[in-house]
């Protein structure tokens, strides 16, 4: 019987051995498992972290500073996660971030626009009171010093009140001034006038055409933007060469400049607001705040043209085109030989006088005081009379303020002069 005991105590000692040996097992393989489930959880929560950590530092901010939803915002960086429900509320926090910013960014916008509104219609009617009292000035003085400082003033105003103009128009208003319909000529004339360097700008033109009533001012607003722009980004002893050519639909008044040209960043946000397809928010225009495109851009939505400024001038500048479409334009016609540039020296020849006039035919007429007498030239009396259709005549020249104004003195002297004569000095007949 105890030669048995060994025995037993061996296989007894062996069953718990293989016990404790699968129990072991059992428990290795527990323990690793749990091990990738703890490292799988700590991965997945390391991945939210990362994921709310990108969602407040890069997100968040790039909603912020995204204009009207113009740039792309950032995807997150764990696509499984889009799918959970944790991606999910993360989205719905962007979504109701997205809203809350674009809210608070429209409110801010409207407020600035509408106290710029304001500041700026108080400018322009003070501009006007100012171009009132200089322009009663001008019809009090005759003295050529005088005169040529309040032509000096005259343009500044004039200036003045274009700049004010345009901000109030980026801000919702309207121009203010209604005019008849004009030649597209005088129109890029009127707006040369209204820039600093005006004196800079040459213009060449073989069509003739009318720009229609309400597009007016429009038109020389938006020209003197890009004339404006190209002075002031070239060099001062460089001109800025402004063309008027017909198209198909409409005609295109080019401008070329000899400036620092655009790279392609800055021409593709030029045109974006040039396109005026979206809303400028006026806080982002930079500082100082650039006005230009984006008020050309208001313009051209509001009114029917389209300025591109995406091709290179001849000279290394920009290229600007304004394009007029046919509905803003009352008559086209071409012209005969091209206008010679604004600030040439030459100027027209005279016609020759025929072999049998008298020297009282080749005078020009003048009133019994002294003062010369407007009459119509022979193109105009044709035209008048239904005659053949002569060509434009050249632009007129740009003098020099002191020339101007010497003129201008003469011809308040002469005024005054010819109103303080009696009626007997002027041969009235007596009764």
């Amino acid at each position: 019987m105890t030669q048995h005991i060994p025995e037993a105590v061996f296989w007894c000692l062996a069953a718990v051995t293989l016990a404790e040996v699968s129990l072991l097992v059992r428990q290795f393989r527990i323990t690793a498992a749990l091990r990738r489930r703890l490292t799988i959880h700590q991965a997945g929560l390391l991945a939210r972290e990362e994921e709310v950590r990108h969602l407040s530092e890069v997100r968040l901010p790039a909603l912020v500073e995204a204009p009207h939803g113009s740039a792309p915002v950032p995807e997150p960086l764990d696509a499984d996660l889009a799918g959970t429900t944790y991606g999910r509320n993360l989205q719905q926090i962007v979504e109701q971030f997205t809203g809350a910013a674009e809210a608070t960014r429209s409110r801010a916008d409207r407020s600035a626009k509408a106290t710029l509104k304001s500041a700026m219609r108080a400018l322009q009617a003070l501009a006007n009171e100012q171009q009132v009292s200089i322009s009663d000035m001008q019809d009090r003085h005759d003295d050529p010093d005088v005169l040529r400082d309040l032509l000096e003033i005259d343009h500044a105003n004039a200036q003045f009140g274009r700049r004010a103009q345009a901000i109030a128009m980026l801000c919702g208003s309207w121009p203010g001034r209604q005019r008849t319909a004009s030649p597209l000529l005088d129109v890029v004339r009127g707006a040369t006038s209204r820039i600093r360097d005006y004196r800079r700008v040459k213009v060449h033109s073989r069509v003739d055409m009318d720009v229609v009533s309400r597009a007016v001012e429009p038109v020389v607003l938006a020209v003197a933007e890009l004339l404006d722009n190209a002075a002031r980004h070239s060099r001062p002893n460089t001109t800025v060469e402004v063309g008027i050519q017909p198209a198909h639909n409409g005609v295109s008044i080019v401008v070329d400049d000899a400036g620092i040209g655009m790279d392609a960043r800055e021409t593709e946000e030029a045109g974006r607001r040039l396109s005026g397809l979206v809303d400028i928010d006026i806080n982002k225009l930079g500082n100082p705040p650039q006005f230009g495109f984006a008020v050309i851009g208001a313009l051209a939505a509001r009114y029917g043209f389209s300025v591109s400024v995406n091709t290179q001038s001849p000279y290394g500048g920009v290229r600007a085109v304004l394009f007029l479409p046919n509905a803003l334009l009352n008559r086209v016609r071409f012209m005969g030989p091209p206008i010679p540039a604004l600030g040439a020296e030459t100027s027209p020849a005279p016609e020759p006088a025929s072999p049998g006039a008298s020297e009282a035919e080749a005078a020009p007429p003048s009133t019994a005081g002294g003062l010369p007498k407007r009459r119509r030239c022979t193109q105009q009396r044709q035209a008048a009379d239904g005659g053949p259709e002569a060509p434009v005549s050249a632009p007129a020249l740009v003098r020099p303020a002191a020339e101007t104004a010497s003129r201008m003195g003469a011809f308040a002297r002469g005024t005054r002069s010819g109103r303080g004569s009696s009626p007997d000095s002027e041969g009235t007949p007596q009764e």
